[in-house]
């Protein structure tokens, strides 16, 4: 007696094996389109993160009306069967698989396992489910941090694998690449339809600003906000701060002056304390971009090699850091810790093979972080 699942798959494996070239065409004919339907089913895996909620947010504009979703609580990606009944449920026709436990280079560095134990888990049961139940098309999310430590700038699609990674993310690095890796092995054996893209660094509304485990660019829009509270005397909005955001830890409460939550401790706040040395270079792409390229290709684009996502252009952290305590509004020097490390030096993608699709980048760095610190304002009313 066999279930359901191992059905389905046992008569892919028989059809394939016996009638060979019958089961080409029908996957020939199944996947060669172009655009998603506007009221055929899309599941979005993680539409409560940054990325997710932003490619839900692009559909329903663009006019998409049958969208499916569930949080943690309602689907544990992480959990097999959970994950092959509810793709046996639902029957999507379109998956973007933007669930993935992601951090900075703290978080990295105190929880490599779940990294990748995680990441692995709910690609490999995600992408295999939708598999099992002939999507028509899937698009995976990567990560620029799968390209080599010391990659050429800037960083084509062609260089992964080219050389060792960055040790402080090789984790998530690898786990994602498993995952591209999955998608091609997967178009190549079974004929299915899956793309995977590689953004680089995003930010913006639902972004994640806990200052231990968020990536730099929120880490910088909180800690400078926090500074400007903290000379403005303004106590009960630091509380109202950690209640809706999250914990302060000591040592930044320390050097914002803040222990002691006192007008004379807070006055002698001179600087804001950020991680390395000030001199790597990275690229930051609005969520909203992001989302409106992923749609982009999901109606453009048919082909197993990877697509980077970026704007092609960077900036040093040290100018970033100038450009968010200029828009947050604080006259209050920057002091770069070089005793913590600072990741890759050099990171920034080339985009050319986008931009020869028909997608440009359209959202500056300047709108884009006004953007996620207005939105981090009003998440604390």
């Amino acid at each position: 007696m066999i279930n359901k699942v191992e059905e389905v798959k046992f008569k892919h494996f028989n059809s394939f094996n016996v009638f060979n070239k019958l089961h080409s065409l029908y996957y020939f004919n199944k996947y060669n389109y172009k655009t998603m339907k506007l009221n055929e089913k899309i599941f979005i895996a993680g539409h409560n993160g940054l990325v997710g909620s932003a490619i839900v947010r692009k559909l329903k504009a663009d006019g998409y009306n049958n969208i499916v979703t569930r949080s943690h609580k309602e689907l544990d990606l992480t959990r097999q069967a959970d994950v092959e009944e509810f793709f046996s449920r639902e029957n999507p026709d379109y998956v973007i698989l933007a669930a993935a436990m992601v951090g900075g280079i703290h978080a990295n560095n105190t929880y490599p396992g779940d990294f990748i134990y995680s990441n692995l888990c709910i690609q490999n049961n995600v992408i295999h489910a939708a598999y099992l139940n002939n999507v028509k098309k899937l698009l995976f999310l990567g990560s620029s941090c799968i390209y080599p430590k010391e990659c050429p700038q800037p960083m084509k699609e062609e260089h992964l694998l080219s050389g060792y990674l960055e040790p402080t993310n090789e984790p998530y690095a690898i786990a994602k690449i498993s995952g591209i890796k999955m998608c091609q092995a997967y178009n190549r054996q079974y004929k299915t339809n899956y793309i995977s893209v590689m953004p680089t660094n995003l930010y913006g509304p639902n972004d994640n600003f806990d200052l231990m485990n968020s990536h730099v660019l929120p880490a910088m829009i909180r800690k400078f906000h926090l500074a400007k509270l903290a000379l403005e005397g303004d106590f009960e909005g630091i509380k109202r701060d950690e209640k809706k955001i999250g914990t302060i830890p000591g040592d930044i409460k320390e050097s914002l002056g803040l222990v002691e939550c006192s007008a004379s401790k807070a006055n002698k706040c001179k600087s804001v304390v950020l991680w390395g040395t000030g001199s790597p270079r990275r690229e930051f792409l609005h969520v909203d971009d992001l989302a409106d390229a992923c749609v982009f290709l999901m109606n453009n684009y048919d082909d197993s090699a990877i697509v980077n996502i970026g704007t092609g252009h960077d900036s040093t952290i040290k100018e970033i850091a100038e450009l968010i305590r200029d828009i947050v509004g604080i006259d209050i020097d920057i002091t770069f810790d070089s005793t913590k490390p600072d990741g890759t030096m050099l990171k920034k993608l080339d985009v050319s093979k986008l931009n020869s699709l028909g997608w440009k980048a359209s959202v500056s760095l300047k709108e884009g972080i006004k953007n996620a610190y207005r939105w981090y304002i009003e998440r604390q009313r």
